[in-house]
């Protein structure tokens, strides 16, 4: 089966009921855990965007304090696990504010992991790359904004 254009999904929604749509979503949530999580974001979190972002930095701090300081090799497996999970949740959010927010937590959390992060290559690539993206999307908020994070950018990279 091949999947229709989003336009031709929207002209489908503007002739069912109220109803039909509410039955829908459920059908949704059903099949998929991300279509639930979306779900679950747009209906209970995204009017508070401030209790959101602070409910996934307790994510994160949770992970990271979890994570197997073994090896390397764990280390770096369970990072991508924790960056993989946030860029979901900044996709649910479509908020730049919010993903300036949380990839610049990321980084300070693994800047401050230790062992230190310095003594992987990869990590610290990660690291540098996702202060890179911070970057490019501090870059298209309010200027005031672009202060205040420009700051948190300045006192990672020391």
């Amino acid at each position: 089966m091949k999947a229709v254009s989003l336009r031709e999904i929207k002209k489908e929604l503007d002739t069912l009921s109220t109803q039909e749509i509410k039955d829908i979503c459920l059908r949704l949530s059903r099949f998929k855990k991300e279509n639930k999580e979306l779900l679950t974001y747009l209906l209970f979190e995204s009017h508070n965007e401030d209790d959101y972002v602070l409910s996934i930095k307790a994510y994160m701090d949770a992970e990271f304090e979890i994570i197997n300081r073994v090896s390397f090799f764990y280390i770096r497996k369970s990072v991508r696990k924790i960056l993989r999970n946030v860029k979901k949740f900044i996709r649910y959010s479509q908020n730049k504010e919010t993903e300036a927010t949380l990839l610049l937590y990321f980084c300070l959390k693994l800047k401050n992991f230790q062992p230190s992060i310095s003594n992987s290559t990869q990590l610290q690539n990660t690291f540098e790359r996702q202060l890179l993206l911070s970057k490019k999307v501090i870059g298209s908020l309010h200027e005031d904004l672009q202060y205040d994070f420009n700051v948190l950018v300045e006192n990672l990279v020391e």
